[in-house]
């Protein structure tokens, strides 16, 4: 697969990276041994990146697979939502123990939303700069929903690598378009910071186009990897001949076709009953302060998805 330097930093990673949230127990829930294997599996096929996060609970997984591997060969990327010398101790510690690795290559802050809140977690950032000086991260950066922490960023010259939503719908940008997000990141581009993207297929709300949803974030220069959430050997399959431009293999796609799955919502969902309003198959209610499904009427057409400002609607 196709290697790519990750903007000014010269660290190269493949064009599809492999997102791990989804093997976790925010997800499928798999072992740290079956997931590790999957993240195996995806090296062999020549994805050499892999996107975590202290949230994901996937380190162990990570671990598994980077003791069958040369680690040069490997670049992680991992995020939390550190924000003073503490807590930026305790997760870059948390991370290096977990994955049983002496490095990280890259260490984000999660979840960024403006100039503001990169402001206020500057006391992590130069926490893992100094760490940077010390051979423990090889770059620091940021992921974010919004367009306005893209252009935050552009006041940072230390924020070397930026991890936005970008797909065709802008699904799940919370402060602007598509559009928006994409001038956005020309500007961060043309500076020199590296940027891949997550979500291309909206968090699975876009599955039914998956074919159109690559194509797109795949012809945008701006973006130099794609990170995608990936659970079997058919998915990983059917992602690199797509990345490759290659024939998909038929079976290894009829089989992704027939998997059964479900809507999901994440547990920051702050119960704002736009989902429940916006169903007209009243599939959504609030019950015990929570938003429950009721998979007998959900048909998976995702429009709820549009209405969740927190970006809590998942297709697993």
């Amino acid at each position: 697969m196709e290697k790519i330097k990750l903007g000014n930093t010269n660290i190269e990673v493949s064009r599809l990276c492999f997102g791990s949230l989804t093997m976790g127990p925010l997800q499928t829930n798999q072992s740290p041994e079956d997931g590790g294997d999957l993240l195996l599996y995806g090296f062999e096929n020549g994805i050499n990146f892999i996107d975590a996060a202290e949230l994901y609970e996937t380190y162990k997984h990570i671990g598994h697979a980077l003791k069958y591997l040369d680690r040069s060969k490997v670049i992680v990327s991992t995020k939390s939502y550190a924000y003073s010398k503490e807590t930026a101790e305790n997760s870059l510690k948390k991370a290096l123990d977990e994955m049983d690795t002496d490095y990280v290559d890259f260490f984000m802050l999660h979840e960024q939303e403006s100039e503001h809140t990169i402001r206020g977690h500057y006391e992590a950032i130069e926490y893992f700069l100094k760490m940077k000086e010390k051979g423990y991260i090889r770059g620091v950066g940021l992921s974010t929903h919004t367009v306005a922490a893209v252009r935050g960023s552009l006041k940072y010259k230390e924020i070397e690598v930026i991890h936005p939503i970008v797909n065709i719908n802008g699904l799940g940008i919370q402060d602007g378009t598509i559009d928006d997000m994409l001038l956005a990141l020309k500007d961060a581009h043309d500076l020199g910071k590296g940027i891949y993207g997550m979500k291309p297929l909206g968090g699975g709300n876009l599955l039914r186009n998956f074919q159109q949803c690559f194509d797109f974030v795949l012809n945008l220069p701006v973006l130099d990897s794609i990170a995608v959430g990936m659970q079997s050997k058919e998915e990983i399959d059917v992602n690199v001949s797509i990345f490759e431009g290659r024939e998909i293999n038929k079976l290894s796609l009829d089989k992704i076709k027939s998997k059964e799955r479900k809507l999901s919502i994440s547990n920051w969902c702050e119960r704002c009953g736009k989902c429940v309003e916006a169903c007209s198959h009243n599939a959504l209610q609030i019950i015990d302060d929570k938003v429950v499904v009721d998979h007998n009427k959900c048909v998976l057409c995702s429009y709820c998805s549009k209405y969740c400002p927190e970006f809590c609607i998942k297709v697993i």
